[in-house]
């Protein structure tokens, strides 16, 4: 019999379980199909929006979007059209009962548990497809598998090693080929890393300023110093590398940091006779406090080892 087994919502970001079916089968089978949905949870971010996972008499089947993903347990027979249809009502209905904020200040495991009462609901629904009233749904889900299908997830490969790290030097269907390293997800965005950003959008805007006055100036007084012009480019170049460091991870990004906050060092200890002190320090403090605010914003750590 084809049928809906269990659904689960996962945050992305950290694997961690927001609300999942309660009335899990003890069987065998299902046992191993939740160590799936377990070691799935762990590297949804490094998988593609919408997948499946072939697991011998089960399918199991997810969708990510906002950060959260809609994980569902089948029965090896039952219709993937349907299938994403179901996880399609989960994420429209949990998107609007729950805002964002709520989801990505969660802390603990299943703390929207309650939202298992629409889970059972909409299964119920689903069970029975002779009641189902979604026939245009039904049929824009299916040209959308058609034109972009789920991404087949190997039982060998979830088992790996090395995790899904090579899944993505593959093709996935309808959407090209996926990064072969992919990034590195970055913390979230703080008030005072946004304020950081800002401020050395600022100075490096003031130095570009400046350096644009000073090849005027080079151009009606011969005798000015060209340096000067090179000074405040490279100023600029360092505050505009700075907010890249902050947006985006890369190798040895705290070194990176410390560097490029030395070359705003030494661009406005050259530039001590076309500055006051009052500039230097407001230069100098920006830059200290856009570094300080990369070093903060660290990698995000492996996922914690939640029971889903």
């Amino acid at each position: 019999m084809s049928m809906i087994l269990s659904a689960s919502v996962v945050r992305v970001r950290d694997g961690l379980p927001l609300s999942a079916s309660t009335d899990y089968d003890q069987s065998t089978g299902m046992q191993e199909c939740r160590k799936y949905f377990k070691m799935l949870s762990k590297k949804l971010s490094q998988l593609p929006d919408r997948c499946t996972l072939k697991t011998g008499q089960y399918n199991i089947n997810f969708i990510s979007s906002l950060g959260v993903s809609y994980m569902m347990l089948c029965t090896e027979n039952y219709p993937s059209v349907l299938a994403f249809c179901f996880l399609d009502e989960l994420q429209k209905e949990f998107i609007t009962t729950y805002n964002m904020m709520k989801t990505n200040t969660a802390i603990r495991p299943y703390c929207f548990i309650e939202f298992d009462n629409f889970i059972q609901r909409t299964k119920q629904r689903y069970n029975n497809t002779r009641s189902l009233s979604t026939k245009m749904n039904l049929a824009d889900m299916q040209t959308e598998i058609k034109l972009r299908p789920p991404y087949q997830i190997s039982v060998s490969e979830l088992g790996s090693a090395n995790g899904f790290s090579h899944i993505s030097m593959g093709e996935y269907k309808g959407t090209g080929k996926i990064s072969a390293a992919p990034h590195q997800r970055l913390e979230p965005v703080t008030l005072p890393g946004i304020v950081s950003f800002v401020l050395s959008l600022l100075c490096g805007a003031l130095n570009l300023i400046r350096g644009f006055h000073a090849i005027e100036s080079l151009l009606q007084n011969e005798g000015e110093d060209f340096s000067y012009v090179i000074a405040f480019f490279l100023g600029t170049a360092a505050c505009l590398y700075q907010c890249y460091l902050f947006v985006y991870y890369t190798g040895w990004r705290n070194a990176k940091s410390f560097l490029t906050f030395g070359l705003i060092c030494l661009c406005n200890m050259y530039l001590y006779e076309l500055r006051n002190l009052w500039q230097l320090f407001f230069h100098v403090t920006v830059g200290a406090f856009s570094t300080l605010q990369i070093r903060l914003r660290q990698p995000q750590g492996k996922s914690p080892d939640y029971n889903v």
